[in-house]
Formats: structure tokens, C-alpha cells, sequence
């Protein structure tokens, strides 16, 4: 799902809300996640998940094309951990490995031996 779907979605179960609306809703929410992430805060969304920044020290490397050592500075990472829940829901999904376009693709399939067997 991309940011513009997950804006259909609120906008298709909100109908009282416009389009527009829905999508400042969801960039407010967007942006204060962010605003809170670089102060160092960290984000738990109950039966969802947690996203903190986790700190990358600085450390030696090796370009792999030329296997020259390089220096990479220390950063600073969001990180995502699922929540307990979340990961029992999708994990108890009916629509295992692959998703809809499996399922269409199977769908297809058993159509086509249909028509042909006639």
C-alpha cells in the first residue's frame, strides 16, 4: 500500500470527510510521527507497532567495487518493531504467500482449463 492508498482508504471509510481533508489527516499524522522521531522520541502504537531512532556509530568499510577501506559517519535510523498483535494478524491471514495477484492468476488459470475442456 503506497501513502496515496492508504488516503483512498480513510477517504472510502470516512465518507463525511472529504478527499482533501483525508489526505491532511493523514500527512498531519505523517508529519508529527516524523517531528517526533528526530527529536529522539520514541512512537508505540498499541497492537501495531513501535518506531524509534536507533544511532549507527561511525565505523571503517571497504567499497566493494574497488575493495578501498572508507569511513561511513554515525547516523541515525528510524527502526520499526512490530507489535505482538499485528504480527499475529497478518500471520493468521487467509491470503498466504503472494497476495491478490496470486490469487488472480490462479483464478485465470482454472478459467482457461475451463474453457478449453468444453
Amino acid at each position: 500500500m503506497t501513502k496515496s492508498g492508504l488516503i483512498e482508504e480513510v477517504a472510502k471509510r470516512t465518507p463525511h470527510i472529504s478527499k482533501k481533508d483525508t489526505e491532511v489527516v493523514v500527512n498531519t499524522i505523517f508529519d508529527a510521527m516524523i517531528e517526533s522521531l528526530r527529536a529522539g522520541d520514541r512512537i508505540e502504537i498499541r497492537g501495531f507497532g513501535s518506531f524509534q531512532v536507533k544511532i549507527r556509530e561511525a565505523r571503517d568499510g571497504r567499497n566493494p567495487k574497488t575493495g578501498e577501506p572508507v569511513h561511513i559517519s554515525a547516523k541515525r535510523t528510524p527502526f520499526f518493531k512490530v507489535g505482538k498483535e499485528l504480527k499475529e494478524m497478518v500471520d493468521s491471514s487467509p491470503a498466504q504467500g503472494g497476495g491478490a495477484a496470486a490469487a488472480e492468476s490462479t483464478s485465470s488459470a482454472s478459467n482457461a482449463d475451463d474453457s478449453t475442456a468444453s
